[in-house]
């Protein structure tokens, strides 16, 4: 499979279709410091940085699937949710423009769950439309990182795919679930000290309620717009990319050193990231950023690999 990738960000779905086989031929990110990392962890030889508008689409490659996660903020709960009204929203449009002139096989788009019921569901009617319209038949479901992955983290998101081949489509069946086998102790480690900075001190605001409510060592905690969270989480709350904003949004722990943040391995490790994935000399707050707004990499790679299976046994054919 040759894979075109918008809105790559730090390549977690490059990642996956790798794993799965795929050769990635062209990529494109707005986001400097996502950039920075894309190249970090994959050279630059296709990595086109800049405003998917400002694009020179003619020289897109040819490829074979256009995988896309595009901008999620203004479909989400957590947002303000405007849809197609905000800027971002807009950006579905320009995958369409991707498709009128690569006309790729397969189209790959990533969201959140609450697509599905935006607006009333007339956001996701549109997509399904303006997909049907150039000729594609379309599948969809959402799938979570810790029932189809073996992720211990909340994190339901739909997945679109598209086929111009109808008999491709057919062929075509999302993963199934799969048992939930790992813990969140067997990602994160505990008994190893992190830097300070990723601690919370005695002169934290937050310190003492921290302190008295976090009782359970084995467990997740963090802090929300009300404070302190009372409720101890035994599988990982959905990373955000709103950690990179606000700097006490990173879900916390007690390890044998204190309380701490979760550490970008850590969240690394939540989305199922290959060791040996590291980040460049980019601000911290950009690193958290790009964790939440990065998919579980696993999810996607079962997806890719039913992909390649489908493609396969119809080249076979």
């Amino acid at each position: 499979m040759r894979v075109g990738s918008m809105f790559a960000g730090i390549g977690g779905i490059c990642l996956s279709f790798k794993a799965a086989g795929a050769e990635i031929v062209w990529a494109n990110d707005i986001d400097r410091f996502a950039c920075a990392t894309y190249r970090h962890n994959f050279g630059s030889d296709y990595l086109i940085e800049g405003d998917i508008r400002n694009v020179d689409l003619a020289k897109i490659p040819d490829i074979d699937v256009l995988t896309a996660g595009f901008p999620c903020q203004s479909f989400s709960v957590m947002g303000n949710q405007k849809g197609f009204a905000d800027p971002r929203g807009t950006m579905y449009f320009e995958i369409l423009r991707v498709i009128d002139i690569k006309r790729p096989q397969i189209v790959f788009l990533e969201n959140v769950k609450n697509l599905v019921q935006h607006d009333n569901g007339r956001t996701f009617q549109i997509i399904y439309a303006t997909l049907a319209e150039r000729g594609y038949g379309v599948k969809y479901s959402v799938l979570g990182a810790n029932t189809h992955a073996n992720i211990p983290q909340y994190r339901d998101r739909i997945f679109i795919v598209a086929f111009l081949d109808y008999d491709k489509l057919e062929r075509f069946h999302f993963p199934d679930e799969i048992p939930l086998t790992k813990s969140i102790n067997d990602l994160i480690d505990r008994e190893m000290p992190e830097e300070q900075s990723y601690y919370y001190g005695i002169g934290s605001k937050y310190y003492q309620n921290l302190n008295k409510n976090m009782t359970d060592d084995t467990a997740i905690y963090r802090i929300d717009d009300s404070g302190v969270a009372m409720r101890a989480w035994h599988i990982c709350p959905t990373l955000k990319a709103n950690m990179g904003t606000y700097h006490d949004r990173v879900p916390l722990i007690r390890d044998l050193y204190g309380i701490r943040k979760l550490t970008p391995n850590d969240c690394l490790a939540l989305q199922g990231f290959p060791k040996g994935y590291s980040f460049p000399d980019i601000p911290l707050n950009e690193v958290y950023k790009q964790l939440g707004n990065t998919v579980c990499v696993p999810v996607v790679e079962r997806i890719a690999g039913k992909l390649k299976n489908v493609l396969f046994v119809c080249v076979l054919r």
